[in-house]
């Protein structure tokens, strides 16, 4: 079995540093893969574009998915994600500083598996993600993978 990935789909580089240092700092070594956009993600997801060839049997552990993005928002990205049997028992979180309740239904009609509105504080939002990392990757328990 490979190593869990974590997917982060996030545009803005001071949280994707941040995102990185929270999760070395709870000590989680699982390989972090960054899209900076919706239409990355998706490529990495289902192995197109850039991520032409790439083995769509491994999918992330979880997706941790920012709403704002370039390209490809992030509602679509989910909407995509569920829609498709390779990925549709994906664990996503929406993380996102969106404060429209609007994005927060949308968000679990489309299936989000949570919904966190990123702290303005550095220091929350490094421990948000570190406890997330240790949820996902430690304590849930993921369906088994068909395909």
């Amino acid at each position: 079995m490979s190593e869990k990935v974590i997917l982060l789909v996030e545009d803005n580089p001071s949280d994707i540093g941040l995102a990185r240092r929270a999760l070395e700092k709870k000590r989680i070594a699982n390989q972090l893969v960054v899209a900076e956009d919706g239409q990355e993600a998706l490529d990495y997801l289902f192995g197109t574009g850039q991520h032409a060839g790439r083995d769509v049997r491994q999918c992330p552990a979880v997706v941790l998915l920012d709403l704002k993005l370039p390209r490809v928002d992030g509602l679509t990205v989910l909407q995509r994600i569920r829609a498709d049997a390779r990925t549709q028992l994906v664990p996503v979180v929406v993380l996102t500083t969106s404060k429209e309740d609007e994005d927060l239904i949308k968000g679990y009609r489309l299936g989000c598996n949570s919904y966190i509105r990123k702290p303005i504080d550095f220091n929350q939002f490094a421990e948000a993600v570190g406890q997330l990392g240790l949820y996902w990757l430690v304590l849930n328990e993921a369906p088994p993978v068909k395909l």
